[in-house]
Order: structure tokens, then C-alpha cells, then sequence
């Protein structure tokens, strides 16, 4: 083996772990395992992934370009939280394309991804009735993930993915505090898959982007809500 080849597996290896890392610490932060602004370190990662501290830095800077987490100088890594300044933008993106994503899969999508559909729709009503958010919300995700990827846009995909992480922790806030969230979600989730199914593109597009503003709204009562009966829990504007 020559030494350019064993330097490219080298760093192959390097990398391929890096992703394996970062697609971990992701999944952590999502599932709400770290707080918004709580500190990452480096070391206790490493620690806790039972891996060498280069991957662990490589993820951070992967994760920090995915708009999940903030490197600061002489502050170190953090979980990013949000202004609703910030959730409002990236919710008036997501509208939009939650309206594309509906008028391109009443095109494309199967009877079989149908199906996919709605048997997470009957995990979804398990969950709600239960008010389980821990449970729904992972549902919740996988059915609009799977919704863009039946449009078989990669571009549409990979663009929708980055802007709904980052709205994760303001999404489990308006569905844990809500308490209307959890009826009104499974109904629109429904109402999307029935126009779907009888590939009513323009329908489904509007109920998706309805939806999505919806979730818009709900975020901004909740937040009034809160700073109104405790002070202000969000960063309102970024900072």
C-alpha cells in the first residue's frame, strides 16, 4: 500500500467518523436531550461517545453550519436557541415550501407512500390522545421528512431538512404547551393525506401551508403567554 493510499483511508476513516458523530450529538439535540444555550464541551462528548476529541470538534463545526449549535471564541460550543425574531423567518420559509412540497407530492407520490402516511397518522392519534409530545413529535418530523422526499426533489429535501431542525425546540414548545395543539395537528395531518390521495396538488399545498402558519401562530401565543404570566422565556429579537 503506498503512503498516498493509506493517507486517504486515513482520513476516510477520520471523516466517516466525524459524520457518525454528528449525526449522534444531532439527534441528541433533537430529542431535546440539551437545553437551548447549554454548553457542549469538547472533552465530555468525546467522553460520552467513546471517541477521540477530533471527530467531536469536526461534528461541532458540521453542526454549527447546520444552524444547530454556536461556536464562540473563548466561549466554546452551545445548543443555538432561536429569537421568535428568527422562528418567524424561517417559518414564513417553511410555509412556502410546505406549499411546494404538497403540490409536487399530489404528483408523485404512490399508493404505497400513501400508506407510509397514514400509518403514522394512527401512531400520531396514539400519541395525542395520550398527550405524549415525546412520542408525537418524532412522528410528527418523519411525516413532513417523508412528505419532501416523495416530491423526489433532493435540492427541495435537503433545503426543507436544515430549516425544520432549526426549528425544533419552538415546534416541542408549541406542542407540549398547547393545549389544543395535539387534536387540531392530527386533523390537518389527515386532511393533507386525504388531498394527497386524491392527488389535489393545489389543495394540498394550501392545507400545507396553512398548516405551517398555523404552527407560526401557535408558537406567538404560547410566547405571549409566557412572558406575560412569567417574563420573557425567548429571546424575542436575535441578539
Amino acid at each position: 500500500m503506498t503512503r498516498n493510499t493509506s493517507d486517504a483511508i486515513t482520513l476516510l476513516r477520520s471523516q466517516s467518523l466525524a459524520t457518525v458523530v454528528q449525526q449522534e450529538i444531532e439527534r441528541l439535540i433533537l430529542a431535546g436531550e440539551f437545553a437551548p444555550n447549554e454548553k457542549l464541551g469538547e472533552e465530555e462528548m468525546a467522553e460520552r461517545l467513546n471517541v477521540s476529541r477530533g471527530p467531536v470538534r469536526e461534528a461541532f463545526r458540521a453542526l454549527s453550519q447546520a444552524g444547530l449549535v454556536r461556536i464562540e471564541k473563548n466561549r466554546g460550543v452551545s445548543v443555538r436557541q432561536i429569537s421568535v425574531q428568527e422562528a418567524d423567518e424561517i417559518y414564513e420559509l417553511r410555509a412556502g415550501l410546505d406549499e411546494m412540497i404538497g403540490r409536487l407530492a399530489a404528483k408523485r407520490i404512490t399508493e404505497e407512500q400513501l400508506e407510509q402516511l397514514r400509518g403514522l397518522i394512527v401512531s400520531m392519534e396514539e400519541s395525542a390522545r395520550a398527550r405524549n409530545v415525546d412520542a408525537y413529535y418524532p412522528l410528527n418530523f418523519e411525516f413532513h421528512d417523508l412528505l419532501a422526499s416523495f416530491t423526489n426533489n433532493r435540492t427541495l429535501l435537503s433545503t426543507y431538512r436544515r430549516i425544520v431542525k432549526e426549528l425544533h425546540l419552538f415546534r416541542r414548545e408549541t406542542l407540549a404547551l398547547a393545549e389544543d395543539s395535539f387534536p387540531i395537528s392530527v386533523r390537518e395531518h389527515t386532511e393533507i393525506v386525504d388531498a394527497l390521495s386524491q392527488r389535489d396538488g393545489r389543495t394540498a399545498g394550501r392545507l400545507l401551508y396553512e398548516h405551517a402558519i398555523e404552527s407560526q401562530e401557535r408558537l406567538h401565543r404560547i410566547v405571549d403567554t409566557r412572558m406575560a404570566s412569567a417574563g420573557q422565556q425567548f429571546p424575542k429579537e436575535n441578539v
